[in-house]
């Protein structure tokens, strides 16, 4: 081969690599600006202002809020796909107590994040996967970012919550949201919710999950069930060292609430980086597992991500 050859290879691996270290720059930049902000359950309106500022920088964004401390966003695509919806919970665990600090901790190691991710680091990349969006052929996307996701509040603490907890219970928000879609007709192909997992135990790795009637017992159609084994299957043709698994967050009410008509058939998946400790302080993710599932999303969202 040429000289010429291997120059032009040497620049596009340079270009890729420059390209890929400046987007996962900016996402964990949005994870620090997230992770601070003191969004306890039942006060994620406190973090309302900072969301609302980074979408403004999608082009054509549309949103809605939804009672109480709910965001929804639409974001244009390519109109020719299904629309997807991608989720994420907007609500923190209180660990500091009735005078918790204006702005969290957070550090930046060399392999890891530290603070308050859980969902910091969902929403994170949520919110960076429709900024990038203009510039690739994704679908039209649809942003849910919900309140009360966490139950650890209303079991250990409720007095830190609005009003004793009284009136809310987990899942809330995203049961809200989902009646929300479906009353406005804007229900999407797939559901993708963005959360950390516990079941790695302080090691890396990425838990894909899959089947919300494990802990619903909403038994699934027929064609809710092969769509979902699509999807998954799509993931992990992208990424196949993926741990097949199942736990309980919000990818469980939108299966459920969304396909309660048993017509609609839409699938419910979580893809979810390791955290550890687990609903504490100090909460860590690897930051290679972070720019793993950016990746996969992106992959699966310029290729895939429609059921029809």
């Amino acid at each position: 081969m040429t000289d010429n050859y291997w120059d032009y290879a040497g620049t596009c691996i340079f270009v890729c690599t420059f390209v890929l270290f400046t987007a996962m720059k900016k996402l964990i930049s949005l994870i620090h600006d997230i992770a601070i902000v003191p969004s306890f359950s039942s006060y994620e309106d406190r973090i309302h202002d900072l969301i609302l500022t980074l979408m403004k920088l999608v082009p054509g964004v549309v949103w809605y809020r939804v009672p109480d401390n709910n965001l929804v966003f639409f974001v244009p695509g390519d109109e020719s796909r299904a629309p997807v919806a991608l989720t994420a919970h907007l609500d923190k665990i209180n660990h500091f107590g009735p005078s918790a600090p204006d702005e969290l901790p957070f550090e930046y190691e060399e392999e890891r994040l530290v603070g308050q991710l859980d969902n910091a680091v969902g929403l994170a990349l949520c919110i960076a996967l429709a900024q990038i969006g203009a510039g690739r052929s994704f679908p039209p996307l649809t942003l849910l970012f919900s309140e009360m996701e966490e139950s650890f509040g209303l079991k250990r603490h409720p007095h830190l919550l609005k009003n004793n907890g009284k009136g809310l219970h987990h899942g809330i928000g995203a049961e809200r949201i989902s009646k929300f879609l479906i009353r406005e007709k804007m229900l999407p192909s797939t559901a993708i919710t963005l959360d950390t997992t516990p079941l790695f135990k302080g090691k890396p790795g990425i838990a894909l999950y899959s089947g919300h009637w494990e802990f619903t017992g909403q038994e699934p159609t027929e064609k809710e069930r092969e769509l979902t084994d699509r999807v998954r299957d799509e993931f992990l043709s992208i990424d196949p060292d993926m741990l097949l698994s199942n736990n309980t967050n919000d990818y469980l009410h939108y299966g459920a609430e969304l396909n309660r008509d048993r017509v609609s058939s839409i699938p419910s998946l979580a893809l979810e980086p390791a955290i550890f400790p687990y609903h504490q302080k100090n909460e860590a993710v690897f930051i290679q597992d972070i720019e793993r599932v950016y990746n996969i999303m992106i992959r699966w969202l310029e290729y895939a991500g429609q059921c029809n």
